[in-house]
């Protein structure tokens, strides 16, 4: 981390913004954008940016369609060492340990979106069950090595 980072992150110390929206598809892109413009605040380069506004995006989408038009909201939890997303519905829920993983040998158009929120974030919970929503937990840290020691 260098000292621009160390001082964006100090400045931004523990604050949360948080976001209600329709469940529409319009609104994925305003949160798509406001997670790019809060990771950028916070001192994150380039490509965690890309991946943090990939990973909301998905996990949005996800609300929108399953949501069953409901609301749902959006919080960036902003700490010392990392960004951490909560994306959550009060939708029809799932049972997460039903959930089928990705088949290469067998693509499907959906069914993807947790994959890949998994592959681009350092730390992904999901809670939910049916009848009671979901809320996705994604967290990047500023400093990798972190994650891998």
């Amino acid at each position: 981390m260098n000292a621009k980072t160390e001082k964006k992150i100090e400045r931004f110390n523990k604050e949360n913004v948080c976001i209600l929206l329709p469940s529409k598809p319009e609104y994925v892109s305003v949160v798509r954008m406001t997670s790019s413009v809060i990771a950028n605040k916070v001192g994150f380069n380039i490509e965690d940016i890309d991946d943090i506004k990939v990973a909301v995006g998905e996990a949005c989408n996800n609300a929108v369609l399953h949501g069953c038009n409901n609301n749902f909201e959006v919080e960036f939890i902003i700490s010392n060492d990392k960004l951490t997303v909560e994306v959550k519905d009060e939708g029809k829920g799932f049972n997460i340990d039903k959930c089928p993983k990705p088949d290469a040998c067998n693509p499907k158009e959906s069914g993807l979106g947790i994959f890949i929120i998994k592959s681009l974030m350092d730390n992904v919970e999901v809670q939910s069950s049916p009848g009671k929503g979901t809320i996705i937990r994604m967290t990047k840290y500023f400093n990798k090595e972190e994650v891998y020691n």
